[in-house]
């Protein structure tokens, strides 16, 4: 659809003269046109100084706008507006060059703004305006048309992710968001949280779209969790509601290349902490975790729950963040995740509960039982202490934890002690 998007604005670009640029309603960019001096020779100009200004520049380069530069245009009524609408330079707030911003709307809505560089010589009342309102509301159209998938695909992500597993409605909800998504919903996938986020009952806009600078990449689906009442909340769910008063979690649904990297997650959460629906006033910044790759929608929910364990850790412990990956949280996967020794074992210790490794996981429990302690231990299991020590640089290779930092020390043990638990 992008490509759509970039054919109207190229429309408007040779039907004026000037460059034209779509932005939508959050100010994110979506397409530029091009203008004379663009091109692959040597006198080729992308950002000619004489149709350029620092705003300009900024929003082509950074694909977006400043809160201070959004706050000078919306100034001028543009949200409200139905026509074309000038605005002057500003030169303390960047804009060098006037503006005429022609609102894309859809069913009295204001979606998007088509912008044209000009100086005054075009008046208003010129009927190729005219044309370009034609644009602005083809362009509203199809804003309007991402926005209602946008929007289903976050309905569907919220049932899945806060239906009881096995309910009707959370396999409908995966069944339907699967058909949604196409190819893309068998995988790589990940979550990505965000606490807080807005209000509870505050709805994400421009998360995921089509089109370069509408959404951000790598982004399927996006929805705000609300925090159920303290009687129906897990305890994940009920610690967060605690610490963030009336927000809700930001939930999106990301894309990745390979099971094995989470780049495009953490490019989503540094992009999202930078939104005004980060944060709620009077409480602690906003932070963002990473739940685990998974294939397929099946494991969304677990992810979910992943990463918002990462982004309470990072919110608990600064040095986690601001982004938090599941996997680096350390012990607080103990601490944060929902069910406790319910849940399944710690991926640190999967190895170590392998039948045939079980000596190796009673020497570990042993030595963290006797406070590391290698005498006391070596006693206790009637080993010599070369052994012991044979079998606790096994036990760190196996988990790659080290056992001379205590937060790891502290997660293997309640680790093995879970699965204690498990087995009794």
């Amino acid at each position: 659809m992008h490509e759509d998007y970039q054919a109207l604005v190229d429309e408007v670009t040779a039907l004026l003269g000037t460059p034209a640029t779509l932005e939508n309603r959050d100010f994110g960019l979506i397409a530029f046109g091009a203008h004379e001096g663009d091109g692959d020779g040597d006198d080729a100009a992308p950002l000619d100084a004489a149709l350029m200004d620092p705003v300009r520049t900024s929003s082509i380069l950074r694909r977006r706008s400043s809160a201070r530069v959004r706050a000078w245009f919306e100034s001028f009524g543009i949200t409200r507006a139905t026509g074309p609408v000038r605005i002057p330079p500003d030169p303390s707030a960047g804009v060098l060059r006037g503006r005429i911003c022609v609102p894309a709307r859809h069913g009295g809505v204001t979606l998007g703004y088509i912008w044209l560089l000009d100086d005054g010589a075009l008046e208003l009342s010129d009927p190729r305006l005219a044309d370009v309102r034609a644009v602005a509301d083809r362009v509203g159209g199809l804003l309007a048309a991402e926005s209602r998938t946008s929007t289903r695909l976050g309905e569907l992500l919220r049932t899945l992710l806060t239906a009881p597993p096995g309910q009707r409605a959370a396999e409908r909800a995966e069944t339907e968001l699967a058909q949604e998504l196409g190819a893309a919903a068998a995988g790589p996938l990940t979550m990505v949280a965000v606490v807080p986020w807005g209000e509870a009952d505050e709805e994400p806009t421009g998360l995921a779209s089509p089109a370069p600078g509408g959404g951000i990449p790598g982004v399927l689906a996006g929805c705000v969790v609300p925090l159920r009442p303290v009687a129906e909340a897990s305890p994940t769910e009920d610690a967060v509601r605690e610490a963030t008063g009336s927000a809700g979690g930001l939930a999106v649904l990301v894309r990745l290349r390979t099971l094995g990297g989470t780049g495009p997650a953490r490019t989503a959460a540094e992009r999202l902490l930078r939104s005004p629906r980060a944060g709620t006033p009077g409480s602690p910044g906003a932070a963002a975790g990473i739940g685990e790759p998974r294939t397929g929608l099946g494991g969304v929910t677990a992810a979910w729950r992943q990463a918002l364990a990462a982004a309470r850790a990072a919110r608990a412990e600064r040095r986690f963040g601001p982004v938090a990956r599941w996997d680096g949280i350390g012990p607080y996967r103990m601490l944060a995740v929902p069910g406790g020794p319910a849940g399944p074992p710690d991926p640190s210790v999967r190895t170590l509960l392998e039948p045939d490794r079980r000596e190796l996981a009673r020497t570990a429990e042993a030595f963290l039982d006797c406070a590391g302690q290698a005498g006391r231990t070596a006693t206790l299991l009637g080993v010599h202490r070369q052994t012991l020590y044979y079998r606790l640089s096994k036990v760190e290779q196996l988990t790659g934890l080290d056992l001379d930092d205590g937060e790891d020390r502290l997660l293997l043990h309640m680790a093995l002690k879970s699965a204690r638990l498990l087995r009794t």
